[in-house]
């Protein structure tokens, strides 16, 4: 493999990251500071990519579209929040399963009914549609490019509010310790419900963004949440930070896996994860 055509990869590899780290943050969000798992998780990621086939197909404004349907999707996180996920706290892990589980048959009906069984292709703005011819032969497209880009932006955005910010503060103290905040008067029933509709917007972000350079099909969440379970885990339950690191590790293993060693790169990012766990029990940056 050349420089380039290494260099090219890599950049696919990290985009792949950025993605990844997009929809496992908000989870690591709601799994670390709400203690709720979440399995319906890559459900709204689906619904994410459905809102934005179908709000583009009615405007023919992809922007719009993505305003539009993280809107819907932030809406649709505080009324599962109030309605649902808040009952779920303070009780075990197996009702939280079991109610998260039975939010994925309700999503998968609901996008059934509202936009039926079909695989819809998302066209990427006019100006983002082209490709930079790198050689004769090697061309990267542009809207690849972009997704880098506003990913970096919205990580950096992430990163900013939880170091930097008054909530940000707030989010912190309850994920190192939920009782002695609570004690000090932290009203987290909002915090809950916000931070629960975050991560919800952030998952249903994660598929508007990947809907032009992927297909929206029913059950394309299923992987996507698999994997965000992954990052969450290797990365540490809670630390927004791990779960960066371990996207870019999951995004790199897979990219140069399927280059590399094609006829095992289905199983060599639970054998990283493996890894590390063996290293790190509680993952990168998680605690005990």
């Amino acid at each position: 493999m050349d420089a380039l055509t290494f260099g090219i990869q890599l950049l696919n590899g990290v985009q792949y990251g950025l993605v990844l780290f997009l929809v496992a943050s908000g989870l690591t969000l709601v799994f670390g500071i709400l203690g709720v798992i979440n399995l319906a998780h890559g459900s709204f990621y689906m619904l994410g990519a459905y809102l934005a086939w179908a709000i583009t197909a009615y405007t023919g404004n992809f922007a719009l579209a993505i305003v539009g349907a993280l809107a819907i999707s932030f809406v649709l996180g505080i009324a599962l929040e109030e309605v649902f996920v808040k009952r779920m706290m303070g009780r075990d892990h197996l009702a939280q399963v079991l109610l998260s589980y039975g939010l994925i048959l309700v999503v998968d009906e609901v996008r059934q009914i509202v936009f039926g069984r079909d695989v819809h292709s998302v066209a990427a703005p006019e100006w983002l549609q082209g490709s930079i011819q790198v050689t004769d032969v090697l061309a990267y497209p542009v809207y690849r490019l972009a997704l880098c880009v506003v990913c970096l932006v919205l990580a950096g955005a992430i990163f900013y509010v939880i170091q930097r910010t008054r909530l940000g503060m707030v989010i912190r103290a309850g994920a190192e310790n939920r009782d002695m905040a609570r004690a000090l008067g932290v009203p987290f029933d909002i915090v809950n419900r916000y931070v629960f509709a975050v991560g919800i917007a952030l998952a249903a972000l994660g598929g508007m963004l990947v809907a032009p350079i992927s297909t929206v099909f029913p059950g394309m969440g299923d992987g996507m949440l698999i994997l965000s379970f992954v990052v969450v885990v290797l990365g540490g339950i809670g630390s927004v930070t791990g779960a960066a690191i371990g996207a870019l590790m999951i995004g790199l293993t897979d990219t140069f896996g399927k280059v590399f060693f094609p006829q095992f790169s289905s199983i060599l990012i639970y054998v990283l994860m493996a890894a590390v766990l063996l290293w790190r029990p509680n993952g990168l940056l998680g605690r005990a």
